[in-house]
């Protein structure tokens, strides 16, 4: 069996790696082509060229590099028709990805299958009806995606979310975390502001001055702020005017395993967390910790989501759960003052949120076959014979 895999991102490489550790598993003679990261690498595949180029997010970001990135897609369209695979795999970064299908599917008959159902439930409906055209097998990894899917003409399965097949973290790791950057046994509260520059500026000084007025009756709190690696300068020069003498966990320089470890503790320890929407929700809810979540766009981008999201929630941990568990200060809400105060009620009880994290975690596939092993299964199944 012939794969080509094509993944953009880091968190493609990661998906892409356990895919191909199960496909391996049930096809040992599988070989593979494309382009990845150093996890995918690890399986097997020699990328065409380095991962890292298409790891541009923004207008702004891709402008310069348009042409290359135009180029990029056109030579690995070629490359799959030349080597004629029994399946294209292409794994998130949509835009670079279905590109792609969309050119091998207008020269040939290439089985395509695309890992990450876009979030067509959330905003866009009619990215399914394009993604149809191209895509003929989704991989899902929330178990509401499927019907979107299917309904615009795609086969899709839900092979499980990634976060919850990581381990807990034990105690041992939260006192080797707590002794590490000398925390003690204070009470901490983590910060998490987003993973791009344009996140952290819009969220660091509103989550700096929440803070403030929630930590000022709670002397000797401490602030944990889980950075990713390209993002540690641009936090640290937030926190200057932040209270509870906060400490910034730097990825740089640390092993990936020990980097990740690290960052499941820091969860794990904490009384309570302050974060950015997106996948993070689904992280903490795997440590059990307790959570607001706030978030707010640029302005242009705000005044259009208003209008194109028709959802009354959008955190992941409410979605799956189907509860609204977790507070949100969204868009105009997300001030100081409305944070603070949603922060004060979810520390007055802390366990409200158990039961749901524990379903959505059980929904996600915890206790179950990896995900990575599902999704090899779920692409096997669906081969014509």
């Amino acid at each position: 069996m012939r794969v080509f895999l094509v993944a953009g991102e880091p968190s493609g490489d990661r998906l892409g790696g356990a895919l191909m550790e199960g496909l391996r598993a049930l096809v040992p003679d599988v070989t593979f082509d494309g382009v990845g990261g150093p996890l995918m690498q690890a399986q097997g595949l020699n990328s065409r060229f380095p991962m890292s180029e298409l790891s541009v997010m923004g207008l702004i970001e891709v402008l310069p590099k348009f042409f290359h990135l135009k180029r990029r897609i056109s030579e690995t369209a070629q490359a799959v028709l030349d080597t004629k695979p029994d399946v294209l795999i292409t794994i998130d970064s949509p835009d670079f990805s279905l590109r792609v299908a969309k050119l091998v599917k207008a020269a040939s008959d290439t089985r395509t299958v695309h890992y990450v159902a876009p979030s067509v439930w959330a905003w866009r409906p009619g990215r399914a009806d394009k993604m149809a055209k191209v895509i003929d097998h989704v991989l899902a990894l929330l178990p509401f995606e499927p019907p979107y899917m299917e309904r615009a003409g795609m086969e899709c399965d839900f092979v499980g979310h990634p976060v919850a097949s990581e381990p807990i973290a034990s105690d041992r790791d939260i006192q080797e975390f707590r002794a590490a950057y000398d925390l003690g046994d204070a009470p901490l509260v983590l910060a998490l502001p987003g993973s791009r520059k344009g996140e952290v500026d819009r969220l660091a000084p509103v989550f700096g001055q929440a803070l403030g007025q929630f930590l000022a009756d709670r002397p000797g709190t401490r602030v944990v702020v889980p950075a990713v690696a390209h993002m540690v300068e641009a936090v640290t020069e937030h926190l200057q005017t932040w209270p509870g003498n906060p400490v910034v966990i730097d990825p740089r320089n640390v092993p990936t395993e020990e980097a990740v470890q690290q960052k499941r503790a820091a969860f794990a320890a904490a009384d309570l967390a302050l974060a950015a929407s997106g996948t993070v929700s689904l992280e903490l809810a795997a440590q059990a910790t307790p959570m607001v979540i706030a978030y707010r766009l640029s302005w242009l981008t705000q005044k259009l989501a208003v209008r194109m999201v028709n959802l009354d929630t959008v955190t992941l941990v409410n979605l799956v759960s189907e509860t609204r568990s977790i507070p949100e200060c969204l868009l105009d809400d997300c001030l100081p003052d409305k944070i603070a105060v949603a922060l004060r009620e979810v520390a007055l009880k802390p366990d409200a949120q158990r039961n749901a994290m524990d379903l959505t975690m059980e929904r996600l596939g915890r206790g179950g076959d990896a995900p990575g092993f599902r999704a090899a299964k779920a692409v096997l199944a669906r081969m014509p014979s």
